[in-house]
């Protein structure tokens, strides 16, 4: 019997706030940069890019890359899609 794989997807397991939240504070606390951005990305994937796409102004096409690794989103871009997909920024 043939065994087949494919590329573990984050996002399709990103079904519910809480699940959402505790990706991104984790990520967060990583203190990795380009995770956080990656899993912001993956996070807007879940919600649906397209939709994130309306809610910012921005392009689908540039989200999917300035969200992926090695991309480099301005911090408006990144304030614009944590709050389209309902989250906030805070400094405590």
């Amino acid at each position: 019997m043939e065994v087949t794989t494919r590329k573990w997807d984050a996002s399709e397991h990103l079904d519910s706030p809480e699940i959402i939240q505790e990706y991104l504070k984790a990520a967060f606390e990583e203190g990795d940069s380009e995770m956080l951005i990656v899993a912001i990305g993956n996070v807007a994937k879940a919600r649906g890019m397209s939709e994130i796409a309306r809610k910012t102004n921005l392009s689908r096409q540039n989200l999917y890359k300035a969200l992926s690794p090695g991309g480099s989103p301005k911090f408006d871009t990144v304030k614009k899609v944590v709050e389209a997909i309902g989250c906030k920024l805070a400094i405590v």
